[in-house]
């Protein structure tokens, strides 16, 4: 009876692993599985607590001896801009390459000779959609299919996959940079607007990041380009074969929405206001970029509309988490800057906006064409007073409540007086000021309107 040999592709390979947080850490486990020698580390002690109980071995890398062939370094720390974390300085400075876990997975698979195809999703918004709604259509048509990277399952807790499977992989700029040798079959560029310029330095840096998604290609590849936000000028000089995308404009050769019904050059595929949740023209752009993957990859035209059809939609994306006084509460946290609040007030006639927290630079006032849309806004996190300022200055009303405990009365208040459509928490900035993510936040607005839902 033979026993197959250990799965050891970084077998020798001296690797420094550091920020050992939701990635990080079985980044770390799972290299010294696969045979890398790996010292790890952490500026937070309650990570470095974890990580040595998981039996890794941590090492203060801004000291001593810096022997290593790459450096995985969490995608949240900088190695650039706005200042290169230490340890990340010293990596550059030897030469040693920075990388992300995206690019080690991809090196296994060339090490088991596995074939699977991958697509890569990126954009400034509509990612983390576009990649569960791809999933969802693949998985629904019956493919072995697996979803991660910077949405849910960090790439290498993700199970190593074949010929004929496939993943689908949420890239953020922050990974695209520290790419090596990874080469997307399917690579999706949904839109581009200002954001993470303090760790891009400006447009042109951050576009230059993205644009990460298209290298390598070749013509037996696809690059599935957004033509109605900022991303179109990314398609010039690409090697793949580009296929157009829009939300609401025809795109021959292509995948687009006309009056919310799903189409390409040989019809109607779905009327997408029948959907769980692809509603409003951003949606309609983010089921254009999954079809045009699908359709390509040889999903039939049939089991794509089930796959649109059934989709559930993801937490804080639109989620609906309520209904107060017979009005829907709608949670969008995860719109965390203008951009994509812009595209949640655009689905609505009048609502009651929550927003605010640690705003982008421009704050609000790209949003001036749609405060129509804004029945009354109630103010939260340390930015709330710089948008209450860009409203005043439109004659928006509003409410600086501070937290978002206090804005949820405010805003069933406000809804009740106003007849507003909808009570919708979008707010246009991070969370960070007061709560640990944008997960965070939505998860806190869910509890609280379901906790009133729930009062007699």
């Amino acid at each position: 009876m033979s026993t197959a040999l250990p799965f050891r592709p970084f077998a020798g390979l001296a690797v420094a692993v550091v920020g050992l947080g939701r990635a990080g850490l079985p980044a770390a486990l799972r290299l010294v599985e696969w045979g890398a020698d790996v010292t790890a580390w952490d500026d937070g002690a309650e990570a470095r607590a974890a990580a040595e109980v998981a039996g890794l071995a941590l090492r203060d890398l801004r000291e001593g001896a810096f022997r290593f062939d790459a450096l995985l370094l969490s995608p949240g720390i900088p190695h650039r801009l706005p200042k290169p974390h230490p340890i990340a300085a010293r990596a550059t400075g030897l030469g040693v390459p920075v990388l992300c876990d995206v690019e080690f997975l991809t090196a296994a698979l060339r090490a088991a000779g596995a074939t699977p195809l991958i697509a890569g999703i990126t954009g400034t918004n509509g990612k983390s959609t576009t990649t569960a709604l791809l999933h969802h259509i693949l998985v629904s048509a019956g493919w072995r299919a697996e979803a991660g990277g910077n949405l849910g399952t960090a790439a290498l807790s993700l199970p190593l996959l074949g010929e004929g499977q496939a993943y689908v992989l949420e890239m953020s700029s922050y990974m695209l940079e520290r790419l090596a040798r990874t080469r997307f079959n399917a690579a999706v560029m949904l839109n581009l607007s200002p954001d993470h310029l303090d760790r891009h330095g400006d447009m042109a840096g951050y576009a230059a990041a993205k644009a990460q998604i298209f290298a390598r290609q070749d013509h037996t590849d696809i690059a599935v380009i957004g033509q109605d936000d900022g991303a179109r000028a990314l398609a010039v000089g690409l090697h793949a074969r580009t296929i157009p995308i829009s939300g609401t404009t025809p795109q021959p050769g292509g995948v687009w929405a006309e009056a919310g019904v799903l189409r390409d050059d040989s019809g109607a595929i779905l009327d997408l206001r029948e959907t769980l949740a692809l509603h409003g023209d951003h949606n309609a752009q983010n089921a254009a970029a999954a079809a045009a993957v699908a359709l390509t990859w040889g999903v039939a035209r049939g089991d794509l509309a089930e796959g649109l059809m059934t989709y559930p939609g993801l937490p804080h994306r639109a989620e609906r988490v309520g209904t107060l006084d017979g009005i829907p509460w709608i949670n969008d946290s995860k719109a965390t800057n203008a951009d994509s609040t812009a595209r949640a007030l655009a689905t609505w006639g009048r609502v009651v906006l929550i927003a605010g927290g640690t705003g982008k630079e421009g704050g609000i006032d790209s949003l001036a064409p749609l405060f129509g849309h804004i029945a009354h806004a109630v103010l939260i996190g340390r930015d709330g007073p710089a948008f209450a300022q860009t409203l005043a200055a439109h004659g928006v009303p509003h409410t600086i409540a501070g937290t978002l405990a206090a804005a949820i009365p405010a805003a069933r208040d406000a809804a009740r007086t106003t007849g507003a459509e909808a009570v919708l928490l979008s707010p246009a900035a991070a969370s960070w000021d007061q709560f640990t993510g944008f997960d965070a936040r939505g998860d806190a607005f869910r509890a609280a309107v379901q906790a009133l839902e729930e009062q007699p």
